[in-house]
C-alpha cells in the first residue's frame, strides 16, 4: 500500500466517530459541576489580561471564578485551549453546554489518534485501527468523552506526552539537542497543569530511557523538565505567587476527598475514605466490556514471549505495561479516598487496550478465513456498540453481563452518578408542567435551571424546602438511591432511565 494511504484505517475510523459525535453531541446533559468548571476557565482568561496588568488594577483572585475552593487545584490549561474552539462554536449558534461537549469530543478524537500512533509501534494499520475502535467505544470512555472536561482531556494529553516522550528519547540516540525537548516539554507542562499527576509520565519515560543506556543524554532531562515546569506555571495562575508552596498545597487538597460524600458499592454505602480495597478491581471488572480482560491477558502472555523481538519495541511495551501496572498497584495498596467510580484514573487504562489490541491481533492472525476474521472483530466490538446505543446518552452507567448488566447493578452500584439525566428530565417536565410551576432540585439546582423553561421556578431542595407547597415538584437523582430515600410517600410524576434503571425521578409533593 502506498505510504499516503497506509494510515487509511485511522482516517476511516475518525470519520465514522466524528459523524456519530456530530449527530449526538447535543443529547448529553451537563454533568455535576461542569458549569462551575467552565466558569473557572472563562475567569482564568482574566489572568492574561494585558490592560489589567498595565493599569495596576490586576487582582489574581478574579481569575479563580465562582468555585475557587474547588477548582484552583487543577490548572485551567485545557479550558484555556479548548475555550478558543468553544467560543467559536457559540458564535455559530451552539449553546454553552453543547459547544463544550463537542469541543470535549473533538479533543477525544485527538487522543484516539495518539492511541493509534502508540499501537502502530507493534501492529499494522488495520489491527491498530481495530484496537483503537475497541478502546474508543468502551461505554465509559465514549460517554465521558462528551461530558468530562477534566479526566478525558488529561488522558488525551497524557497520551500525547508519552508518544512525544518516546520519540524524544529515541532522537537522543542520534545526538541530543535541546530543541528536541521543546514540544515534549510543552505538552508535559500542559498535562501537569490539567492534573497534578502529569509528571507520572516522566517516571515512565525515564524507565524507558534507562533501557537505552545512553548515559551521555541524561542531562537532557534538565531542559525537558524546565520547559514543562515553566509551561505548567504559565498556564496555572493560582501557582504564580509562590509556585512551590502552592503546588504542595494542591497535593494536600487533592488528597482530601470530602468526607460527607457517599458512594454506593455492592449494595452498601461507604464514605469516600472507607471504600474497601476491592473497589477498583471490582469496578474495572464490571464496567469494561466482556472481552477486555480476556484479550488483555492474551496480549500480555504472548507479546513478551512470542512477538516482540526488537529491543526498543520491547522496552516501550514494558513502559506501557508499567503505566497501568504501577498505578493500579498503588491504587489498591494505598486505597485513597475516592468518588465517581474510577473517572479520576481513566488515564491509566490506555495500556489495557494496547495489550488487548495485541491479544486481538494474536487471535485474528491464527484465523485463515477472512470472513471469520470479520465476524470475530464484530463480536469483540458488539458489546460496546450495542450498549452505547441502548444506554445513550448515559453510557457510563454500563455494567457488563458478568455483573448482570445495568439493570442488576442498579441499587447495588452507582450508575448515573453525575446528574446528566437532569437534561432529559427537565425537557420532559417542560413539556407537561403548568405555567409558573415550582420545582425543587435535590442536588446542584443550577444544572436543572440551565434546561428549565423560563417560567418554571427552580429552588434548591436542601436550602429552600421551607418554601414548598403541596403540588410542587422535586427532581431527585438516584445516586446512593437518593430517589427512594427522599419523599418516600410522594408519587412519581415522571422518571428518566435506561435498561431497567431509574437515573432521575420527578416527584410531586403531596
Amino acid at each position: 500500500m502506498p505510504n499516503k494511504f497506509r494510515e487509511l484505517p485511522l482516517y476511516f475510523l475518525l470519520i465514522i466517530f466524528l459523524l456519530i459525535g456530530l449527530f449526538t453531541f447535543k443529547d448529553y446533559g451537563l454533568s455535576w459541576d461542569e458549569p462551575l468548571y467552565y466558569d473557572y476557565g472563562k475567569a482564568s482568561q482574566y489572568a492574561y489580561s494585558i490592560p489589567a496588568h498595565l493599569d495596576g488594577t490586576f487582582e489574581l483572585e478574579k481569575s479563580y471564578g465562582k468555585s475557587a475552593s474547588d477548582h484552583v487545584t487543577r490548572g485551567p490549561a485545557y479550558l484555556l485551549i479548548g475555550g478558543l474552539l468553544e467560543g467559536l462554536l457559540e458564535k455559530f449558534g451552539l449553546d454553552m453546554a453543547s459547544a463544550w461537549h463537542l469541543t470535549n469530543f473533538l479533543t477525544y478524537l485527538v487522543g484516539l489518534t495518539f492511541f493509534y500512533i502508540l499501537t502502530r509501534i507493534w501492529l499494522d494499520p488495520w489491527p491498530a485501527a481495530l484496537s483503537t475502535a475497541f478502546f474508543a467505544t468502551q461505554p465509559i470512555f465514549w460517554n465521558h468523552a462528551f461530558i468530562n472536561p477534566k479526566d478525558i482531556p488529561f488522558t488525551v494529553f497524557f497520551l500525547i506526552s508519552m508518544v512525544l516522550g518516546f520519540r524524544m528519547i529515541d532522537q537522543w540516540e542520534d545526538g541530543p539537542k535541546i530543541r528536541q525537548t521543546i514540544l515534549p516539554g510543552i505538552f508535559l507542562g500542559i498535562t501537569a497543569s490539567i492534573r497534578f499527576i502529569g509528571p507520572y509520565a516522566v517516571i515512565l519515560l525515564f524507565l524507558y530511557f534507562l533501557t537505552k543506556r545512553n548515559w551521555k543524554s541524561l542531562w537532557m532531562f534538565v531542559p525537558y523538565g524546565l520547559i514543562s515546569i515553566l509551561t505548567m506555571v504559565a498556564l496555572w495562575p493560582y501557582l504564580w505567587p509562590n509556585p512551590v508552596e502552592r503546588f504542595i498545597s494542591v497535593l494536600q487538597a487533592m488528597a482530601d476527598i470530602p468526607a460527607n460524600l457517599k458512594i454506593l458499592f455492592m449494595g452498601n454505602e461507604y464514605r469516600a475514605y472507607e471504600l474497601p480495597r476491592r473497589y477498583y478491581p471490582a469496578l474495572l471488572a464490571a464496567t469494561l466490556t466482556e472481552p477486555t480482560w480476556f484479550l488483555f491477558f492474551i496480549g500480555v502472555a504472548t507479546s513478551f514471549y512470542n512477538r516482540i523481538k526488537h529491543k526498543v519495541d520491547r522496552a516501550k511495551l514494558a513502559a506501557i505495561f508499567l503505566w497501568f501496572g504501577i498505578f493500579i498497584t498503588l491504587l489498591i495498596g494505598l486505597n485513597p479516598p475516592n468518588s465517581d467510580a474510577y473517572r479520576h484514573y481513566l488515564f491509566m487504562l490506555p495500556p489495557v487496550f494496547i495489550f488487548a489490541g495485541l491479544g486481538i491481533h494474536e487471535i485474528i492472525k491464527r484465523i485463515n478465513s477472512q470472513w471469520i476474521k470479520y465476524i470475530v472483530a464484530l463480536l469483540i466490538l458488539m458489546p460496546a456498540m450495542y450498549n452505547n446505543i441502548a444506554l445513550h446518552p448515559y453510557q457510563y452507567a454500563y455494567f457488563n453481563t458478568f455483573y448482570g448488566g445495568t439493570r442488576s447493578a442498579f441499587r447495588e452500584y452507582e450508575t448515573e452518578y453525575w446528574l446528566t439525566c437532569y437534561k432529559e428530565a427537565m425537557e420532559a417536565f417542560n413539556d407537561v408542567a403548568p405555567q409558573n410551576t415550582v420545582i425543587f432540585i435535590k442536588r446542584e439546582p443550577y444544572i436543572a435551571a440551565y434546561y428549565a423553561r423560563p417560567d418554571i421556578i427552580v429552588y434548591d431542595y436542601r436550602t429552600d424546602l421551607n418554601n414548598a407547597q403541596p403540588g410542587d415538584y422535586v427532581l431527585i437523582n438516584s445516586r446512593t438511591n437518593d430517589d427512594i430515600k427522599t419523599l418516600k410517600e410522594a408519587p412519581i410524576f415522571l422518571r428518566v432511565g435506561r435498561a431497567g434503571a431509574d437515573f432521575c425521578v420527578v416527584k410531586q409533593i403531596p
